[in-house]
């Protein structure tokens, strides 16, 4: 069978009626029916914020990520959701008649960042938030749910992350997937799966029309699955390389689900924008990936969880797989490479991006290296910088209050005791 090489016309089916479906299978629309502006102000008020993101939080020790500069007794002057000024309380002018927030005898950091999570629910996206993600990539949703979460966060803040969504998975077999479009339908008669030039651009290109930010796509099998071999490799260098064209045509990302060390290598000379899981990457894919800015989100967490698995081969693989992948991770930040981190938390599973965060550390990362790669380093990895990963002015009124020194006690970034989206008490 087969399809042909034009990109299929938007007509057919339109971004509304995407966000539209989605939002019902993410629970979206029943928030967003009830979000009157009545309900908004009510629920400020009940928090003590503004409806337009204006706070002042007051009397925190402030950790800058990128400079590692702490800033102790500090303000955060936020306004219509953005960082209006940051600094020693004393040197910031605070305008009277603002709602507050006591940072006292805690520490103040922006935000985190989750560069790789699937978030289908709005449960999920709302407990991300609580959890400290304000910001996160995501890794594929089954029928766009990823892209109803990212409008539901730019009209509701608090009950989401600011999201980079990737749509649908472009792998072989996209299984019900190819239900969630028309446009798809042909891909059902595909005797290989989508494997040929044609197919790949056409998940790419109706990704993107439907409002996909990035694009996912694998290299390896998965090893969350005991009948799969994360070792086989599913698209060759030529296949990967031909998802990235047609992702760069349109000026899209390409984030790459990997294994072993020769599908490794293909995804980077292909072009991926970031290696993710990559356990067995080795020594001349990280100089490759350094020399091309390559981005590593290792997902350390998910890993580690696999040898949590009442399933002996997943709990083996989880045992084998996550001493190997810490290496990686050391190697990688030794070469510099650039790291993100990323949770793959998926299924109504959320996993506090601050325990990536901690095996970021355990790896071999610096205190303060482990916390820029939820930070600096993935705002860069998603193409936010200027806007995510600090709280200088300008910057998103995201914040973490935690309620010890994160560069002494990683673990308290999974323990907010406050989260701060767009000005917004979570």
């Amino acid at each position: 069978m087969c399809l042909e090489p034009a990109p299929p016309p938007p007509t057919r089916l339109t971004r509304r009626g995407v966000l539209a479906g989605a939002a019902a299978l993410a629970g979206a629309a029943a928030v967003l029916s009830t979000a009157s502006p009545a309900a908004a102000r009510q629920k400020d008020q009940a928090h003590g914020t503004t409806p337009n993101g204006d706070l002042v939080i007051e009397g925190g020790t402030l950790l800058d990520p990128a400079t590692g500069e702490v800033t102790e007794d500090a303000v955060v002057l936020i306004r219509s959701g953005k960082v209006d000024r940051a600094g020693p309380r004393r040197k910031v002018a605070v305008p009277a008649g603002l709602p507050r927030l006591s940072a006292e005898g805690h520490w103040v950091l922006p935000g985190l960042v989750d560069a790789h999570i699937h978030l289908s629910t709005v449960a999920e996206a709302r407990e991300a938030v609580t959890k400290g993600a304000t910001s996160a990539r995501s890794g594929s949703t089954t029928f766009y749910q990823d892209i109803a979460v990212r409008d539901l966060a730019s009209r509701l803040p608090s009950q989401a992350p600011r999201l980079r969504a990737a749509g649908l998975f472009v792998t072989p077999d996209m299984g019900d997937s190819v239900l969630a479009d028309p446009d798809l339908a042909p891909l059902v008669g595909l005797k290989d799966g989508v494997r040929t030039a044609e197919a790949l651009r056409r998940v790419v290109e109706v990704n993107v029309v439907r409002g996909a930010d990035v694009i996912k796509t694998r290299v390896n099998e998965r090893a969350g699955l005991p009948d799969q071999d994360p070792l086989t490799q599913v698209y060759s260098y030529e296949q990967l390389a031909e998802v990235v064209r047609a992702a760069r045509r349109r000026g899209k990302g390409v984030l790459c689900h990997s294994y072993s060390e020769q599908g490794c290598h293909d995804a980077v000379r292909a072009g991926v924008r970031s290696l993710e899981h990559g356990v067995f990457v080795q020594e001349r894919t990280l100089h490759e990936m350094r020399s091309r800015g390559t981005y590593f989100t290792p997902t350390l967490t998910a890993i580690a969880g696999l040898a949590e698995s009442a399933d002996p081969v997943l709990a083996e693989r989880g045992r084998t797989y996550l001493p190997v992948l810490m290496d990686a991770v050391r190697a990688a930040h030794e070469t510099g490479v650039p790291l993100a981190a990323g949770t793959d938390s998926s299924g109504g599973e959320v996993t506090p991006v601050g325990r990536e965060i901690e095996l970021m550390h355990a790896a071999g990362l610096s205190p303060l290296d482990a916390i820029r790669t939820a930070t600096v380093n993935a705002a860069r990895l998603l193409g936010v910088s200027g806007l995510v990963g600090r709280l200088a002015p300008g910057c998103a009124g995201d914040v973490l209050v935690v309620d010890s020194d994160p560069l002494s006690d990683l673990s308290a970034l999974s323990r907010p005791v406050g989260v701060v989206r767009a000005g917004r008490i979570c």
